[in-house]
């Protein structure tokens, strides 16, 4: 029997039985289409996280409060707190000499109003130099005045949706906002950002950072922000950092951070949690394997006499089992081009409403998912391919 035979046979018995082999074909359509859906999700978000950190350059230095490890957990979580002061941060700039920029950073939530309006927003204490490190731009007015750290001022800039949803219609500038009980003068609005550093910062707002460690009765910072000369002093300047910070404190109760080691580590996080998607995502491959086995043994129960026709006139058992195996085969083939197919649609659909993530299934989970459905069906249709061939051709002739 020739193969294209073979295959316009497994094709005539397939739609001879047009509603058990749609179920099947859609049990491994939808098994195929979840892992190519859930590992684009996965391989999306790590993008994403990866030209988040990519954007802010290679000669970003981050040091935070706390022991903590750049692998396996997230930067920031695990570790006992420690402060790190205004202090640390003037120590750093004048200490480390491959420091350009530095920005201490203080962080907390209030509520920002002018007039009737009000929302709640991030209140990001920092200085001047927080601009040039992140790398924006300000739509109108000034960001926060050049000073020293320990200068406080009641001003206050603010991101473009927040000055947007505070001022619709007005120029904020030189008005006033509260933010609780504290009047700030407004200096400036920023561009359309988005987000950086996880936060998106046309939804916050920048006061000084002495004043917002007064404001919320604070004296440790979130973060102390350090911007290299060049990307190969980012090593340089984190053994200076460590060794500065280990002098004043007398222990390591704090963490240096680097873009590098960042992206690698929320990309191992981020591309272990794909698998775990596709591991998933591959179960219900499983399920539909078990489909096309209950398929393909009750249509042996049903084909006894065909069997039985196809040995009297000399089909061997090797060509019976060929026929049925080349049916659950064509069969878990159809779904997994079909569930292919879906999910690029259902991934096309997602980017359209969320552009900014770049959503697009990896070549592994693509060739994986198409590879299991064919062995889903080669595996599950070996049983009753086998079943069939050992019919006995005189019995198998005698059932109707």
């Amino acid at each position: 029997m020739y193969h294209r035979d073979l295959l316009r046979f497994a094709g005539g018995a397939l739609s001879g039985h047009r509603l058990r082999s749609l179920l099947s074909l859609g049990g491994v359509a939808i098994g195929v289409a979840a892992v190519i859906v859930l590992t684009a999700l996965g391989e999306g978000a790590r993008r994403y996280v990866i030209d988040q950190f990519a954007s802010l350059g290679t000669n970003l230095l981050i040091a935070l409060p706390g022991r903590t490890e750049t692998t396996g957990a997230m930067p920031g979580v695990i570790g006992v707190p420690n402060d790190l002061t205004l202090a640390d941060a003037e120590a750093v700039r004048q200490r480390v000499p491959e420091a350009r920029e530095v920005a201490p950073v203080s962080m907390a939530t209030e509520t920002v109003s002018h007039g009737e309006r009000s929302r709640q927003v991030a209140v990001i204490g920092t200085v001047a130099s927080y601009v040039e490190i992140l790398d924006f731009e300000l739509d109108r007015g000034e960001f926060l005045p050049a000073s020293e750290f320990s200068r406080g001022a009641a001003v206050v800039v603010l991101g473009h949706q927040v000055a947007s949803e505070l001022f619709p219609g007005e120029d904020p500038l030189g008005q006033t906002v509260r933010i609780g009980a504290f009047r700030m003068r407004v200096i400036g609005v920023n561009k359309p950002v988005g987000t950086k550093l996880a936060a998106n910062l046309d939804e916050v707002v920048f006061v000084p950072v002495a004043t917002a460690l007064s404001m919320f009765n604070k004296t440790s910072l979130f973060r102390i922000l350090v911007r290299t000369q060049a990307s190969a002093d980012v090593e340089r300047a984190r053994g200076h950092l460590r060794a500065l910070l280990l002098e004043r404190h007398g222990e390591e109760d704090f963490s240096t951070l680097t873009e590098e080691s960042l992206s690698a580590t929320f990309s191992s996080i981020l591309t272990a949690l794909t698998l775990v998607l596709a591991a998933i995502a591959a179960i219900s491959l499983s399920v539909a394997g078990l489909g096309i086995m209950n398929v393909m043994l009750v249509s042996v129960s049903e084909r006894t006499s065909e069997v039985g026709l196809l040995r009297a006139v000399g089909a061997g058992r090797g060509q019976i089992t060929a026929i049925f195996l080349t049916e659950a085969v064509l069969l878990a083939a159809s779904g997994g081009l079909l569930g292919l197919g879906t999910g690029w649609l259902l991934v096309g659909v997602l980017v359209k409403l969320y552009p900014a993530l770049p959503a697009s299934p990896p070549t592994w989970a693509v060739l994986s998912a198409l590879g299991v459905s064919l062995a889903v069906g080669a595996v599950f249709g070996w049983l009753p391919a086998r079943r069939a061939a050992r019919l006995d051709p005189v019995l198998a002739l005698g059932r109707r």
